[in-house]
């Protein structure tokens, strides 16, 4: 790409802050459409991340990039379910993925690994990537963002990028939405996460060996992903409310609540932990607006869900995928930008709170999994044409293939615009 970032009047289509996938996805379909983007973050990739295991949403955004064959060629473990203990009976239960939809499995990563593979392959479709730049303020003319301000590692000379349109993509740093839009908490879902690592570790048995482990307990709920051979992630998630109020540290209450676990317990009677803890709080939150003149927001950056069925990254890039499509045809036709971006906004929070409700009503741990399912059913499939069980698994897999978001366009705006002008001349 001719165009240097460092110029002062450097001018983009669009700009998107952060480079993890929601950005990553993003900027890479749109340089496929022959758009000039440009992706800023603040740190140097491969960097470590958590969010491991992903739901088979997730594979829909990677066939539009052309990322399926080099998933497969990396080795990730492929997932193809669920076992979780959960619920008012304390007998492990499972789900295949194969019941919900189109896609068997999915895969566990290293973030590290993936994050720097999309953002590869947007560098390949054309994408100019900055990395370690970080985005120090939104340039405003006349109530309108028209680009932003940001500093590199080891420099405090700002420098100016214009854009047609500038898309926070930064997850929870959220540059943008701190900035212009509220944030409404969900405080039936203030949770503390805390996590590690462990070698050597056991497998569930037969077809459930690359299962994610969930295993509810009176205190919270535990993961178990099993990242490689041999190497599992392990978290702790419990209300902030109750971590506060214990006498013990979260690595203390993970060792605990570890001893009082029964299937999670087994699998690591051998295992050696492999790394310190980290701990993440307060996830679950939506931003009043997703959207204004000159900008958009995507991923965490929007909205993030408790982290129970690893909604995260497919949220993230199915919803890249889809404002990608909007944001081409606003270039296109820039008259549009406002009704088409409110068509973006309004899909994608109905899809966020679909799963939100479901992870609401599914923390009652008193249900037996029938009333789960039926919940699942409830939402995708109202008139109960399918199997209620096939109904939670397609809920949970992100494949809820009626909703606007995987079927969201703008033709008709920009053919009522058309017309306007043809009209007018």
């Amino acid at each position: 790409m001719s165009t240097t970032p460092q110029s002062a009047d450097a001018e983009f289509d669009v700009v998107v802050i952060g480079g993890g996938p929601a950005g990553s996805t993003l900027a890479a379909l749109l340089a496929k459409r022959g758009r000039k983007v440009l992706v800023l973050d603040r740190e140097r990739f491969p960097r470590y991340h958590i969010g491991e295991s992903l739901i088979p949403g997730f594979m829909r955004p990677m066939e539009e990039l052309g990322l399926v064959e080099r998933l497969e060629a990396r080795g990730f473990e492929k997932k193809y379910g669920g076992t979780l203990v959960w619920g008012a009976q304390k007998i492990p239960w499972g789900f295949s993925f194969v019941e919900g939809g189109p896609y068997k499995y999915s895969y566990h990563v290293r973030r590290a690994d993936l994050d720097a593979m999309i953002l590869d392959r947007a560098r390949e479709l054309g994408a100019h990537v900055v990395e370690e730049a970080t985005v120090k303020d939104v340039i405003e003319e006349d109530g309108r963002v028209v680009g932003v301000s940001y500093t590199l590692r080891g420099s405090d000379a700002p420098t100016q990028v214009r854009a047609a349109l500038v898309v926070d993509a930064s997850g929870q740093a959220r540059v943008i939405g701190r900035k212009l839009s509220e944030i409404h908490w969900h405080d039936d879902m203030r949770n503390v996460a805390v996590w590690t690592y462990f070698d050597n570790t056991g497998r569930l048995p037969g077809d459930e060996r690359s299962n994610i482990l969930i295993e509810g307990l009176e205190k919270g709920w535990f993961w178990g992903i099993p990242i490689d051979a041999g190497t599992m992630s392990v978290g702790f998630v419990t209300a902030s409310s109750a971590a506060a109020a214990s006498d013990e540290s979260l690595p203390e209450l993970f060792n605990s609540q570890l001893e009082r676990s029964t299937e999670l317990k087994k699998l690591l009677s051998g295992a050696r932990q492999s790394a310190g803890f980290r701990s993440a709080r307060d996830w679950s939150y939506t931003c009043e607006k997703f959207s204004g003149p000159g900008w958009a927001l995507v991923g965490d950056a929007a909205a993030f869900v408790d982290p129970l069925f690893s909604t995260g990254v497919a949220l993230a890039t199915l919803a890249a995928s889809a404002l990608s499509k909007v944001v081409d045809s606003i270039l296109e036709t820039p008259e549009i930008e406002e009704a088409a971006l409110a068509r973006y906004a309004t899909a994608y929070r109905s899809f966020f709170d679909e799963i939100r409700t479901f992870v609401g009503k599914f923390y009652d741990r008193t249900k037996h999994k029938e009333f789960y399912w039926d919940q699942a059913q409830t939402i995708v499939d109202p008139q109960r044409v399918r199997d209620p069980r096939a109904d939670f698994v397609t809920l949970i897999s992100g494949l809820s293939g009626r909703h606007p978001l995987f079927h969201i366009s703008v033709d008709d705006l920009v053919l009522d615009e058309a017309l306007d002008e043809a009209i007018a001349s």
